[in-house]
């Protein structure tokens, strides 16, 4: 499999410019913790520095991609059919709309990210059966407003039924001054009644203060830092929504299909899947 970063060196057509290679971007992170190819040399560096702090990093992205299916799986599984999963990061194994039209074959899925890698990678999401019932739009979530007024938005999504919006592994990196509360309400607020938000989150609950601050450290020369919150911050976001059980738990408490992993309960990601009422 040719690397996104020896495509991008030689030019190839699709392969957009504005990539920042030198400056970290958690989206390529991540994607090297889940053992990608779409990364480059600074975000491969930064990730070891990551995962030299704390080695749990990689089964944690791991963890959360699990819970992803899950929740996905569940809220399909509720009747819901169409996803607005913001921040989606990098294409692997287990996509939104893989999950979801995996329960129902028509749902709908538009993905948001500000990195354009992810727009690069459109022509592979969108192919196979379900064809232009998936989308992706390149916004940042710290403007929700222009987001949900983007055309495309408005077309593959109504917004007068319900929706599922997925906010998995994003909030953390918006900082407080940027009111990260806020973001969520204004999502919400536009949303129909009986929709779901799933969340997950980064916590620094379970960890020495040394290797939080190596680890913020780490993320503060990236594109975005690394804001990690308490169960009770995190349980703030779904203020006035319908919490489903267990609440809001580390990933891999979040209704098991398996086996549970040793120190399952101090993963370092909460996630919770709320319904608005």
């Amino acid at each position: 499999m040719v690397s996104y970063e020896s495509m991008w060196e030689q030019g190839e057509p699709g392969v957009p410019a504005d990539l920042r290679p030198e400056i970290p971007h958690p989206a390529r992170m991540y994607d090297y913790y889940l053992g990608g190819k779409d990364n480059f040399p600074a975000d491969r560096e930064a990730a070891e520095r990551a995962l030299a702090a704390n080695p749990e990093f990689r089964s944690t992205a791991r963890a959360n991609r699990g819970f992803l299916t899950r929740a996905v799986r569940c809220v399909a599984g509720l009747g819901i059919d169409q996803f607005l999963d913001i921040g989606t990061g990098i294409p692997t194994a287990g996509n939104t709309h893989e999950i979801a039209q995996s329960v129902d074959p028509g749902a709908r899925v538009l993905y948001v990210d500000n990195d354009p890698i992810v727009l690069a990678h459109a022509r592979a999401l969108m192919g196979g059966s379900a064809v232009g019932r998936t989308t992706v739009i390149q916004a940042d979530l710290r403007r929700p407003a222009e987001l949900l007024a983007d055309a495309r938005a408005q077309e593959l999504l109504d917004f007068d039924r319900p929706m599922a919006l997925v906010l998995a592994a994003v909030l953390h990196f918006v900082r407080e001054e940027e009111d990260p509360y806020e973001v969520v309400r204004t999502l919400l607020d536009t949303l129909a009644p009986g929709s779901h938000l799933i969340l997950s989150h980064g916590t620094a609950d379970f960890l020495p203060a040394e290797v939080r601050d190596r680890v913020t450290g780490v993320y503060s020369k990236a594109t975005a830092p690394l804001v990690g919150r308490s169960r009770e911050q995190v349980r703030d976001f779904l203020d006035g929504l319908e919490v489903l059980d267990p609440g809001v738990v580390t990933v891999p408490l979040w209704r098991p299909d398996g086996a549970l992993p040793a120190g399952a309960d101090r993963v370092s990601m909460y996630g919770a899947v709320a319904r608005k009422p």
